[in-house]
């Protein structure tokens, strides 16, 4: 046999619900077999004692850089897709995407706030962290319902994105809390007759009434009853916040009544955005929240704002910069630690990171080509140990999970929420033949993040060999940094 075999090592496919000792063989960027006993190939990966897995499918991750993807190869992802927010206009990004060359295999929904930004204030910016912070200068698209016509541009533009290809629609409704319900269901009435989901940012995470999470994701579980529509829930953990024992019930009574609701979480109980976040200048951020301004760190320098008025301030001027917001006190709350579990243990839910870009000391995002990434290069340790971490901890450490669960939350579950809609992820997220050859190998023993808090840019260890697109991106350990396998996931384009 031609190409690439990886030998003896021990094969977990969930898909399947193998988990024994086997081989892959891998030609054309395709799995061309499983089983045992698959020599004679050009190259042959000895990979006894090692894991043997599909790879990470990350729904949402808004790093999407040639650095961002190396960081999340060494954390076993070999798809990075950012779903959440999304991009807008659609194919000159995935334009761009192609040019450049990525590492991992990437893909994006198509952006509703960038829609609303363009059809309400007039700004037709390309989608990018530092227009998302710029255009929180003029709060029209955040405050306002919109009008008739406006809402006509927002469905127009969207419409449009997905005709380019995105994948579904991001609403990243926290941002934009000032949206109506009438303009919400006419986006959701979009994306289920185009048969796509949605990535939901929930409207409200506050613990209190009104405009409670609870109010959100009752909004949320009506779109979806109301229009149709796939909803999925962007990071269960941060949305939900202290109150995710009551918004798990809502999901979870929703769902076994069929409605359409999907979810993720990460395995962390800290956040990470930008500082002009509508939710931060709330006047009553202390009451609704339950955490202090101090709760809220810059991420470039680790500062910790003391006060409301200090706060707007940054906002005014540096409307861009990431933030960390430390909500859940896993480390040293016994409370805590359970309510991150009912997220990340939530049955059926996907591992998504919401890795962020990488920045340096300047506050500038790195997109540069420096592998290991500068030493100033900050972002959150989700951005490189998300998968890890989960594995590490709940799987190995805690053994809430066997390891058949833990890599189909990693990779099957993310897969099977998009297969619908996108046909390329039908072939993603399994071992088995004809399935696209994105594979991990890892010593389970040694699997670990290294990312933290104040070492944000460490690696992930234990990923012994990552193949991508059939290419070998990570072998024995080392990353190949000439190496551009990564493939585009797109729906099919309009007209194409």
């Amino acid at each position: 046999m031609s190409g690439l075999v990886i030998s003896g090592g021990r094969v977990v496919d969930p898909a399947s619900g193998m988990d024994a000792i086997g081989d892959v063989a891998v030609v054309d960027g395709k799995i061309a077999a499983v089983g045992s006993s698959l020599g004679g190939a050009e190259r042959v990966i000895d990979a006894a004692g090692l894991v043997v897995a599909p790879g990470f499918i990350d729904l949402h991750a808004h790093g999407q850089s040639i650095p961002a993807d190396r960081m999340q190869a060494f954390d076993g992802v070999t798809t990075t897709l950012d779903l959440e927010a999304g991009v807008l206009p659609v194919a000159s990004w995935y334009e761009r995407q192609a040019r450049k060359g990525r590492v991992l295999n990437y893909g994006a929904a198509t952006n509703w706030a960038f829609a609303r930004i363009g059809a309400m204030t007039g700004s037709n910016a390309e989608s990018s962290l530092e227009a998302f912070g710029n255009a929180m200068r003029d709060r029209r698209w955040i405050d306002n319902v919109a009008s008739d016509a406006e809402v006509a541009g927002i469905l127009e533009r969207l419409a449009r994105g997905l005709n380019e290809g995105g994948i579904g629609i991001g609403i990243l409704n926290a941002y934009a809390p000032g949206a109506g319900v009438q303009e919400l269901t006419a986006v959701c009435q979009l994306a289920a007759k185009q048969n796509v989901p949605t990535f939901t940012h929930v409207a409200y995470m506050s613990r209190i009434d009104p405009e409670s999470a609870a109010e959100a994701y009752i909004r949320l579980i009506g779109y979806a009853g109301a229009t149709g529509a796939h909803m999925h829930i962007c990071h269960f953990n941060s949305s939900s916040k202290t109150d995710i024992e009551r918004c798990r019930v809502l999901v979870e009574k929703a769902q076994a009544q069929g409605l359409p609701i999907t979810v993720e979480a990460y395995p962390y109980g800290t956040g990470s955005t930008v500082l002009a976040a509508a939710f931060f200048s709330d006047p009553q951020f202390v009451e609704r929240n339950g955490t202090g301004y101090d709760s809220v760190q810059r991420v470039t320098d680790g500062y910790r704002f003391h006060d409301r008025e200090e706060l707007l301030k940054a906002q005014a001027e540096e409307p861009s910069s990431l933030v960390l917001w430390h909500i859940l006190d896993t480390e040293h709350n016994a409370h805590h630690r359970d309510l991150l579990d009912l997220s990340v243990l939530y049955p059926g839910g996907a591992i998504a990171s919401d890795a962020m870009p990488w920045t340096t000391s300047d506050g500038k995002t790195y997109t540069g080509d420096a592998w290991p990434l500068p030493d100033d290069a900050t972002s959150h340790p989700r951005s490189a140990g998300c998968f890890t971490k989960f594995i590490r901890e709940w799987v190995r450490e805690r053994k809430a999970v066997s390891l058949l669960e833990g890599v189909r939350k990693c990779a099957l579950i993310p897969a099977e929420i998009l297969s619908q809609s996108t046909p390329a992820m039908r072939a993603k997220g399994r071992l088995a033949k004809d399935a696209d050859a994105d594979i991990v190998v890892f010593d389970y023993e040694k699997l670990s993040d290294c990312a933290t808090f104040t070492a944000m840019n460490r690696p992930s260890e234990g990923v012994r060999h990552l193949v991508v697109s059939g290419q070998m991106l990570i072998t024995d350990g080392v990353l190949d940094v000439a190496a551009r396998p990564g493939c585009p996931v797109r729906r099919p384009v309009v007209g194409s």
